[in-house]
């Protein structure tokens, strides 16, 4: 089952007010204004990232559902919000070793530069390890994360761009987009970039975001325990 791409959905002033609210009011309400309000609170980085994300989270698919699906009196599933054929999980599989493959890659050839890969995600959990906050880290960057990403950036935004310029042109677009939404943590800008791509491609082919989940789910997953045990 692929995904029809010739559908317009939704209109450019949906768009706009989405875009508006991720991009703009997020960032500065939420990963800026609540997050050093919970670091006060918590005194914990970890702790405070983790309830910044589900918050947005919430504000993603909650601005979703009352910008663009209740107006237009559609279910999750114009987001590809569906099952998918068995024969994908094959698919999935392959997906999912050619993103670590290729992410190891550009560790590699980023450390030729003199660019490391930690962060302050990274040694924040590195040196606060224990079971809970292992747990914490795992549940947020492997199952939160990846719903609702995969539903805004894949779902939505991939399929507004490819509807409207083609696959190829909704596969740049909306990667950049998942790309930018990183910044600062700059050394992982490539891996986002490659890995929004794979996501993308999957949703394309299968027509529902979860195999992107899935994949999206287990890199990160993988990423967490690497960092956790390093």
């Amino acid at each position: 089952m692929k995904m029809n791409v010739t559908m317009n959905l939704w209109s450019w002033k949906e768009l706009l007010y989405v875009l508006i609210l991720t991009l703009m009011a997020v960032p500065i309400v939420i990963e800026y204004g609540l997050f050093h309000y919970l670091l006060g609170l918590f005194e914990n980085e970890l702790y405070a990232g983790t309830a910044t994300g589900f918050a947005m989270s919430l504000i993603f698919l909650g601005g979703l559902y009352l910008i663009v699906l209740k107006p237009n009196h559609q279910s999750w599933k114009a987001f590809g919000v569906q099952s998918f054929a068995i024969k994908h999980w094959k698919f999935i599989l392959w997906w999912t070793v050619i993103l670590i493959v290729a992410s190891i890659l550009i560790v590699v050839g980023m450390s030729f530069l003199g660019i490391g890969t930690a962060n302050s995600k990274t040694e924040s959990l590195q040196s606060q390890m224990t079971l809970l906050n292992f747990v914490i880290a795992f549940v947020s960057a492997a199952i939160i994360s990846p719903v609702y990403e995969e539903i805004f950036y894949r779902g939505f935004l991939y399929r507004f761009f490819s509807s409207r310029f083609g696959i190829i042109a909704g596969l740049l677009i909306s990667s950049t987009i998942f790309t930018i939404v990183h910044i600062p943590t700059y050394n992982t800008l490539p891996v986002n970039f490659v890995s929004g791509l794979i996501f993308a491609w999957a949703f394309q082919k299968t027509g529902s975001v979860i195999p992107g989940i899935i994949i999206h789910g287990a890199f990160n997953g993988l990423a967490v325990i690497l960092t956790s045990f390093a």
